[in-house]
């Protein structure tokens, strides 16, 4: 892997621990000589995840969008590249695009919004690249919970359960994502119509 994504909030939470790990998930991607790709700002925990990669000498690739970019004064001007791109679905496109990986950190529903689309294209087969969870103090257990519930009632194939990989320790993450084999799941669109 020579390039993650990471998802995560543009607030720092309420507890210090989520600024903690953000930070030592930055140093842990930039000791491994892996770059981070994230959306181009100095908000919340997507600013403190890049500031750290990049003071221990990690590359930090930003992407964000026009609109974005021209409204805010929160657009990080220090890192390695920052791509200003047409729109969010474009931002989306480019991070997929550069990434080996991904990896969501606490945050809302643009981080939400993120995880699940790059969960749906690996379901799809559109990538079989990892994508994992940063489970700072169990903030994606409620989430997991509800994965498990969605396979009972049976709108999720059990095996997709392994789409995401779900760890609290960045480093502990990161082995796991280099050991990511995507699952084989016939899709429904491969199978005859009847």
């Amino acid at each position: 892997m020579k390039r993650i994504c990471i998802f995560c909030g543009s607030n720092k939470g309420n507890d210090p621990v989520y600024a903690e790990q953000a930070t030592l998930l930055g140093q842990t991607l930039a000791k491994a000589n892996i770059a981070l790709v994230y959306g181009g700002t100095t908000a919340g925990l997507m600013g403190i995840v890049a500031d750290a990669a990049l003071a221990a000498g990690g590359e930090v690739i930003g992407i964000i969008p026009e609109r974005l970019a021209e409204k805010s004064a929160m657009t990080h001007q220090g890192l390695s590249q920052l791509l200003v791109v047409e729109s969010m679905h474009a931002r989306k496109a480019k991070m997929a695009e550069l990434s080996d990986g991904f990896i969501a950190l606490p945050g809302g529903i643009g981080t939400f919004e993120e995880l699940f689309e790059m969960l749906t294209w690996s379901q799809l087969g559109f990538h079989h690249k990892p994508t994992g969870v940063l489970n700072i103090k169990g903030f994606y257990d409620p989430l997991i919970q509800f994965l498990d519930s969605v396979i009972a009632a049976q709108f999720m194939k059990p095996e997709h359960r392994q789409l995401l990989i779900n760890e609290a320790e960045p480093l502990k993450l990161l082995v796991k994502m280099r050991h990511y084999q995507a699952p084989t799941v016939n899709k429904w669109f491969d199978r005859p119509a009847t």
